[in-house]
């Protein structure tokens, strides 16, 4: 069974217009335990990460600002949330269930972080509900420790993740590739390696041909022996934040190419669980746990 990061902080409550989206981190692992899709074994809580992985990523003043509490006004409002002891402490873990399952992944093939995929926060500043960016952190991790040479970001959230594309800008052993919708949030894009902005409304078949057509030859051409896969659900056309037009099933799709893929080319990877704000809980349930559903049939 593959290892899933998760801590009882990831459902810290939070002001009342955000309370709905974060009900998702309590009940998915819920769900499955509750199908039997994971066993309760496959569950561990990430600890605190040392500061030093996070500083290699992030610079000191603003995360000094952070764990002191002192970011001023408008940078909080570009967070979008009241900081808080406790709002640091979930982001700090959530950061070390990605470092952690990165470590794990080398050993299992695969490895989950329930939360995650917090691809808007850049080096020197958070954004957009991204206060540090998760998989930055387990990307640079693994290379200082030299875990591995070559990775490749897979971000395939419907926002484009603008402040991974800043963090590796001038960082050639780390690849990001972003398919994500065009006139969604970030308005003003940042410059991933690889950007592929769709139309509003592209669907099933559109967005699974791209990718088809599009992850093989990165694979090829970069050569990577880690991926980081950010597998968000709001590229469901149910989203209240997303403008593409993909359905259950052709989300499910998406994450089968991304796992064979993986597994094809032996190349281990992490994965995060990124956006997902349909009106209806279950539709993002169901989401989410269509991708672990679809690990197991590749990694038993």
């Amino acid at each position: 069974m593959f290892p899933i990061a998760y801590h009882p902080i990831y459902k810290l409550p939070l002001p009342e217009g955000h309370r709905f989206p974060m009900l998702k981190y309590e009940l998915l692992p819920q769900q499955l335990l509750h199908e039997g899709t994971v066993s309760p074994n496959a569950f561990f809580e990430p600890g605190l990460p040392n500061p030093e992985h996070i500083l290699a990523v992030h610079k000191k003043e603003y995360v000094d600002a952070l764990l002191n509490l002192t970011l001023d006004a408008r940078a909080v409002r570009k967070i979008g949330f009241p900081l808080s002891v406790t709002l640091i402490e979930r982001e700090l873990r959530l950061a070390q269930g990605t470092l952690q399952g990165a470590e794990k992944a080398l050993q299992t093939g695969i490895a989950f972080n329930v939360a995650g995929g917090t691809h808007h926060a850049y080096s020197d500043r958070g954004e957009a509900f991204c206060l540090l960016n998760d998989q930055a952190i387990g990307a640079q991790y693994l290379l200082d420790k030299k875990l591995a040479k070559k990775i490749l970001i897979v971000d395939l959230d419907v926002h484009q993740g603008n402040g991974t594309a800043e963090i590796f800008q001038h960082n050639g052993k780390v690849f990001t590739f972003s398919m994500h919708g065009k006139s969604n949030y970030p308005f003003k894009k940042e410059t991933s390696d690889l950007d592929i902005a769709l139309h509003d409304h592209t669907d099933d078949a559109k967005f699974l041909e791209i990718l088809q057509n599009t992850l093989p030859y990165l694979i090829e051409t970069q050569k990577p022996d880690f991926i980081f896969y950010l597998s968000g659900v709001d590229i469901l056309d149910s989203d209240k934040l997303g403008k593409l037009g993909c359905t259950l099933n052709g989300c499910k799709k998406r994450d089968e190419i991304v796992f064979s893929l993986c597994r094809k080319y032996e190349i281990p990877v992490q994965v995060s669980m990124g956006g997902g704000y349909s009106p209806d809980i279950k539709t993002i349930i169901e989401a989410h746990a269509n991708t672990y559903r679809v690990a197991t049939t590749f990694y038993h």
